[in-house]
């Protein structure tokens, strides 16, 4: 096994822990996507988009003209494992659906910035497609949480099913492209979007995302914790994780994650301009336009998601120096009034849970059409902007 240079001191470190475990992460750090990316060099980009889209929208029979590892990609992504069925995922529906806005809360304020923590950074950084579009990658990101959880999210139709596969090609396009690039280093960094971080990343949005939702105040059974771990695997399955990194237990994704963050190095300079960008977006996303406004929503996100993270991980970002005593013993408590009003006024709970879901959709949501199959045709994203309006005219 051939460890990336700025993995080796993280590798020796968590080899003390979990030795099996630190040398798997590290054996996909010089992994992609096999599939994902034949089917990608098996075509040319200006066609690319046409096949996807006939796969992704009308299935395996869609596809009898397209190459072989096109048709090989499609019949894979439509195989169900045996481990996974629909009817388990209810809970896991029920349970964000009911607590859609600390979830989401959670998920952007720790959970999405902790995955960017790691050398995926890098990726994002060099295409501009986090720093230039914050606001739109935020909202990509939770449509993409909304829709899973979504009932019939996941079904071969289903939205959710759909987007978690567009998501696997694209990042299987942007592999293609870095790695023709001469600004990725592999040497230093592995294979660009490697297999480990789409892993990390998958275990962070589920097993850590939970752990986030309870340090907010959440409450969630066994049962719906159960589920949403399924809700999440089965969409990292989508998304191309190796089973050897699927966790199917809170407790296996939360040891992925720490295991994962000792063999990456500390966050460098682009996990720091991706993680202030996220923030900063986020009263833009929330539909905050004034700058005073904007300001101070921005200096209460950095609160509790240094008080979430915690004050290491906050002064290696660069967060701004602020006080957390009480940000999260406050939202706790808030969240137990919350819960106690419901009991004490049944008829608040319909009332909140439609206002919950009125505001999800609003945070989550670029435009409210059909899924875009257009793939990028250049490594950044200005020029492939740029490009795009050259070619409309």
């Amino acid at each position: 096994m051939i460890i990336p240079q700025d993995y080796v001191a993280g590798f020796a470190l968590a080899g003390h822990h979990d030795p099996a475990l630190a040398e798997t992460y590290l054996r996909f750090t010089g992994k992609g996507d096999p599939l994902a990316d034949a089917a990608l060099a098996s075509v040319e980009s200006s066609v690319g988009r046409r096949w996807i889209e006939l796969g992704i929208e009308g299935g395996g029979g869609a596809l009898a003209e397209a190459p072989e590892q096109m048709r090989a990609f499609f019949a894979e992504a439509e195989r169900v494992p045996d481990w996974y069925h629909p009817a388990a995922t209810r809970a896991g529906h029920r349970a964000f659906h009911g607590n859609s806005e600390m979830l989401i809360g959670a998920f952007v304020g720790a959970v999405l910035i902790e995955g960017f923590a790691t050398l995926i950074s890098k990726s994002f950084a060099i295409t501009g497609r986090v720093t230039d579009q914050g606001v739109r990658r935020l909202q990509q990101n939770n449509r993409h949480l909304v829709e899973i959880f979504m009932p019939g999210g996941l079904d071969r139709q289903g939205e959710g099913w759909k987007l978690s596969v567009r998501i696997r090609l694209m990042h299987a396009r942007i592999r293609q492209l870095l790695s023709r690039s001469p600004e990725w280093e592999e040497p230093a960094w592995g294979v660009p979007l490697h297999a480990a971080h789409i892993g990390f990343a998958t275990a962070a949005f589920s097993g850590l995302l939970l752990h986030r939702g309870r340090q907010l105040g959440l409450r969630f059974s066994a049962e719906e914790a159960e589920s949403i771990m399924l809700v999440w695997r089965y969409a990292g399955h989508l998304m191309g994780v190796p089973p050897d990194l699927q966790a199917a237990t809170e407790a296996e994704a939360l040891h992925l994650v720490a295991i994962g963050r000792m063999c990456e190095p500390k966050p460098q300079m682009e996990a720091i301009m991706l993680a202030n960008s996220l923030i900063n977006s986020a009263p833009l996303v929330a539909g905050i336009t004034e700058p005073a406004a904007r300001r101070r929503l921005s200096r209460y996100v950095y609160r509790v998601s240094r008080a979430l993270i915690g004050d290491e991980m906050a002064d290696q970002l660069n967060y701004p120096k602020a006080s957390t005593f009480g940000v999260l013993p406050f939202l706790r408590l808030r969240n137990g009034a919350d819960r106690l009003l419901r009991k004490l006024l049944p008829g608040q709970e319909q009332r909140r849970r439609a206002g919950q879901f009125r505001r999800m959709l609003d945070l989550s949501f670029v435009e409210r059409g059909m899924i875009s199959y257009r793939l990028p045709g250049t490594l950044h994203a200005e020029k492939d902007r740029d490009a795009g309006r050259d070619a409309a005219g």
